[in-house]
C-alpha cells in the first residue's frame, strides 16, 4: 500500500487554501535563481497551460453534467495537465532539469491523489454514464477525441463562471513580475 502525503485531509487543506500565497512565494525564492534565458520558452510554456486551462473553465459545468466535450472529449483531467504546464513554465525558469523532474514527481503525486478523490466523487453523480466515459477516456494521456462530441466548445458564461479571468490574470501579473525582475536593470 502506498501512501501519497496529498491524499491526507490535512495537508490537502493546507495547500488549497494557501495555494495563492505558496507560489507566490516559491516564485520568490525562485527569481534569484531565474535565467533570462529561459523567460520566452518558460512563458510560451506556461501560456499553453493557461489556455488549456482556460478551455477548461469555458466548458465545465461543476455537477451539473458530466464533463465530456471540449478538451474532455480527449482527456479526463485536462485542468490538471493545464496547470502542470501553467506552473512548469515557472520551473523552467530555474533552467535546471533536476528542478523540472523534482516538480514533475510532486505534481504526479499531487493529481495522482486528486483525481482519486474526484473520481469517487463524481461516480456517484454520474453513475453508469462515467463509467462509460472512464472507459472510453483515457486518465491523464490525451487520445482522440470522443465521437460524437464536441472538440470545439467555447462558452463565455461558464468562463466567467469558473473564474477563468481571474486564474489568467494572476498568471500574467506573476509573469510580469518575473520579467521585470529577469530584463529591468536594478
Amino acid at each position: 500500500m502506498s501512501v501519497n502525503v496529498f491524499s491526507h485531509k490535512g495537508v490537502r487543506r493546507f495547500f488549497v487554501r494557501l495555494r495563492v500565497p505558496l507560489f507566490v512565494v516559491a516564485l520568490a525564492l525562485l527569481l534569484p535563481f531565474a535565467q533570462r534565458q529561459w523567460a520566452l520558452a518558460g512563458f510560451v510554456v506556461s501560456m499553453a497551460g493557461q489556455l488549456i486551462q482556460l478551455w477548461c473553465f469555458a466548458t465545465l459545468e461543476k455537477n451539473e453534467t458530466l464533463a465530456s466535450r471540449g478538451p474532455y472529449t480527449m482527456v479526463r483531467n485536462p485542468m490538471y495537465l493545464g496547470r502542470y504546464f501553467l506552473i512548469l513554465g515557472f520551473v523552467m525558469l530555474s533552467g535546471s532539469w533536476w528542478a523540472v523532474a523534482g516538480y514533475t514527481v510532486l505534481y504526479w503525486l499531487y493529481m495522482s491523489a486528486r483525481v482519486a478523490r474526484e473520481e469517487a466523487h463524481l461516480r456517484p453523480i454520474f453513475g453508469a454514464a462515467y463509467d462509460d466515459y472512464c472507459a472510453r477516456v483515457r486518465r491523464f494521456v490525451p487520445g482522440l477525441p470522443l465521437p460524437g462530441r464536441p472538440v470545439l466548445v467555447w462558452n463565455w458564461p461558464l468562463l466567467r463562471q469558473n473564474h477563468g479571468w481571474r486564474n489568467l490574470a494572476g498568471t500574467l501579473i506573476l509573469w510580469a513580475a518575473a520579467a521585470a525582475w529577469l530584463f529591468i536593470p536594478r
